[in-house]
C-alpha cells in the first residue's frame, strides 16, 4: 500500500509510517541472513583446514 500525503481520504488516526514490513519479505530476509552466515562459515572452515595442511 503506498502512501499519497496528499490523499485526503486518509483518517487522522492511521499513520503510513507504523505499517509492520510485508511478511514475505522478513522471511527471505531472515533466509538470506542465514544463508549468508552458513555460507560465510563454510568459507571459514576451508580455509581453516585449507591453512592446517601447509
Amino acid at each position: 500500500m503506498s502512501y499519497d500525503p496528499l490523499d485526503k481520504r486518509t483518517t487522522g488516526d492511521e499513520s503510513p509510517r507504523e505499517e509492520r514490513f510485508p511478511r514475505g519479505l522478513v522471511i527471505r530476509l531472515f533466509a538470506y541472513l542465514i544463508a549468508g552466515h552458513v555460507i560465510a562459515g563454510f568459507l571459514y572452515l576451508l580455509f581453516l583446514v585449507g591453512g592446517q595442511n601447509q
